[in-house]
């Protein structure tokens, strides 16, 4: 049995917590911490939990009795729970984004690989059958060569979004809309397709004057072999549209699943290709489904790799190249050039001190409140399905 202890306890935490409890015979969860101990009592009321309740994650880390540890706390402190607790012998399974910077990302691996233990980094939208099929089309080499990709990461959140105490600053939030809406997209790009070879952003807040970060992000991408991608990262789109699209060399595939072939005329015109269009939609839905999904997918995946002494499929190395390309566009945008990867050690925008020195205060935070609409549902992003 695994033994389970939540960190923080805001609107993401009710996610890990049921996923948690739909395997009661793999796992229980034996405590909560937040620095607002009545927000534990209130999950604890919630769910029907008989659980112990701290108002500092430090009071857990010498208990023998927690083997796993949920990290839902801002960002900014990600870091620093995750590197305690995997010092302290506990595995980590950490929200998105796994830190604020490269270097908090490697002081985690470091901890992760001198203790052994597991650290995972949430990104549930790789556990939706259309995306976890896209993935599996594309490795299959039937659409040859990706040459393009398009990310379309569109949200909509509300002016007094960023009125939450730590929400809209660089500081606590660590970054606005790229940071910490698009990190799924940009996880799922950089799971398909690797590390790009260079990076060109432009950044912009147009509708949240009430936060220092961006709320809109758009970012060009050169890959080796001559493969280009654009992301966009937004708040202020109507209709929260998501979309992942990539081009091949032999035609289009994209989550939500669409496909489109064509074939060159003599001229050089198109003309579609209906037998490859078939080939790839009975491919696709030949393809198995996912027994879990979203939050529950990757905590049942984490269980196993805990179980089984293996490994998570989004790992803290992931996680990493995920923050890895959001640095790039960071620096890009505010520098006003082409950023090329890897980013050294050396670099300015390695550590979090060089990102908040660096960059642009779209406007300052004027109002700040503990707590917005607690127990109103969140969305967490497309199902990536056809409507």
């Amino acid at each position: 049995m695994i033994r389970v202890a939540v960190i923080g306890t805001g609107n993401i935490s009710r996610l890990h917590i049921s996923s948690y409890l739909a395997f009661p015979d793999r796992c229980r969860i034996v405590a909560f911490a937040d620095i607002y101990p009545e927000k534990c009592r209130e999950k604890a009321g919630e769910f029907g939990l008989d659980v112990e309740i701290f108002d500092s994650h430090k009071e857990l880390l010498g208990r023998s009795d927690i083997d796993l540890i949920s990290i839902c706390t801002p960002p900014f402190c990600h870091a620093e729970i995750a590197v305690e607790f995997l010092n302290a012998g506990k595995h980590v399974i950490v929200e998105k984004p796994m830190a604020a910077s490269l270097e908090e990302c490697d002081r985690m691996l470091e901890a992760a690989g001198k203790s052994g233990k597991v650290l995972a980094v949430v990104a549930q939208n790789r556990f939706k059958d259309p995306v976890m099929n896209l993935k599996r089309v594309l490795d299959s080499g039937k659409i040859g060569r990706i040459v393009h990709a398009q990310v379309d990461s569109f949200w909509w959140r509300g002016h007094c979004y960023y009125d939450l105490w730590w929400r809209g600053t660089w500081e606590k939030e660590g970054g606005g809309c790229t940071l910490n809406h698009a990190v799924h997209h940009i996880d799922m790009l950089a799971w398909m397709m690797g590390r790009p070879l260079s990076v060109q952003a432009l950044l912009s807040n147009t509708s949240h004057d009430n936060a220092e970060v961006e709320d809109i992000s758009i970012a060009a991408l050169q890959y080796p072999g001559g493969a280009v991608a654009q992301i966009t990262s937004s708040v202020i789109h109507h209709g929260e549209e998501q979309q992942v699209i990539f081009q091949g060399e032999r035609a289009r595939i994209s989550a939500p699943w669409k496909v489109s072939a064509m074939v060159s005329k003599s001229n050089g015109f198109p003309e579609n290709n209906p037998q490859l269009e078939k080939e790839l939609n009975d491919y696709y839905n030949s393809l198995p489904k996912l027994k879990y999904i979203d939050h529950k997918g990757e905590i049942d995946d984490v269980l196993t790799a805990v179980e089984t002494g293996g490994q998570p499929l989004i790992t803290g190395r992931s996680g990493s190249l995920t923050i890895e390309i959001i640095t790039a566009i960071y620096k890009s945008g505010f520098e006003r050039k082409t950023i090329d990867l890897p980013i050294a050690k050396d670099d300015p925008y390695y550590t979090v001190k060089g990102i908040r020195e660096n960059a642009i205060h779209f406007h300052e935070k004027k109002s700040s409140v503990v707590n917005l609409g607690s127990g109103q549902e969140i969305t967490v992003g497309s199902d990536y399905k056809n409507k």
